[in-house]
């Protein structure tokens, strides 16, 4: 049998096994997804997200591994490489939409909500609808520190 004859059975198995990781994946991301979430506000929320995601990558007072995940959430967002690609309407931004809430969910775990609150640069509504992302119950209280 000749190199290309072998090859070609090859590169099929992988492709078809890296297809079948990327169905795994998004299938693993909407499953992992808030039931609340809708890809209508995500969207809607999107740039003061990606300021919030930005502010709280670069705070000091923020944990070393949550900081990583914010700054490697901020690098998948901004390629052009996507689990969906983002050409596809809707569906295409459902697993940005999915991936932040998921690491919103994170970094309230481990940076606490206050961390969350003192960042969003957006209004008290979009505020709202974060938290809810983030598995959180609520409006922030007034003086910025969440009710325990």
């Amino acid at each position: 049998m000749d190199v290309l004859g072998t090859a070609l059975p090859v590169l099929g198995a992988v492709l078809g096994g890296l297809l079948l990781l990327w169905l795994g994946l998004l299938g693993l991301l909407w499953w992992r997804r808030p039931d609340e979430l809708t890809v209508r506000d995500a969207l809607r929320l999107l740039p003061d997200v990606l300021r919030l995601v930005r502010r709280l990558a670069a705070d000091p007072a923020v944990p070393r591994g949550v900081r990583l995940r914010l700054w490697l959430l901020l690098g998948y967002l901004v390629t052009p490489i996507d689990l969906v690609p983002d050409v596809l309407p809707v569906v295409g931004y459902a697993d940005d939409a999915v991936l932040v809430a998921w690491v919103l969910r994170s970094v309230v775990r481990r940076a606490g909500s206050t961390a969350l609150d003192r960042h969003w640069p957006g209004t008290a509504a979009g505020l709202t609808v974060v938290r809810r992302l983030a598995g959180l119950e609520g409006p922030p209280v007034e003086d910025g520190l969440t009710p325990s």
